[in-house]
């Protein structure tokens, strides 16, 4: 492009020289003109993400100081702090790309209701 800019030949007569085709050259004088950059651009693939490394740090903490922390609290609770909403399966995505424990359902005692129709008598069975 410094040879074109130079006056040292058209770009047909360039592109020639240096073995390259005329519609690269076009398209190189043309990012040249628009961005004044001769380089393509990195490409990153996909959306930037949310989960930032002061969003890592975060949750982190949070798990620190609440091991036993559902995923849906963890939720509430970014999003109430940093104003931050993530599905369950992005939060679920953070701790593991985090490496950190995953808690999916509050612990509770079991009922009793489950037990009680378990030990209760079958229909043709002697109680």
């Amino acid at each position: 492009m410094q040879a074109y800019e130079e006056g040292e030949g058209t770009l047909e007569e360039l592109a020639e020289q240096f073995r390259v085709s005329l519609s690269w050259a076009k398209k190189i004088s043309a990012r040249r003109s628009r961005t004044g950059e001769v380089d393509a651009p990195v490409w990153r693939h996909g959306p930037v993400s949310r989960v930032t490394p002061a969003v890592q740090e975060w949750i982190r903490r949070q798990i620190r100081a609440q091991p036993d922390v559902t995923l849906q609290e963890l939720r509430e609770r970014l999003e109430e702090a940093q104003q931050l909403r993530l599905s369950m399966g992005r939060m679920w995505l953070a701790l593991r790309q985090l490496g950190l424990p995953l808690k999916k359902k509050r612990s509770m005692r079991r009922s009793g209701i489950a037990s009680q129709r378990n030990n209760a008598a079958k229909p043709g069975e002697k109680p």
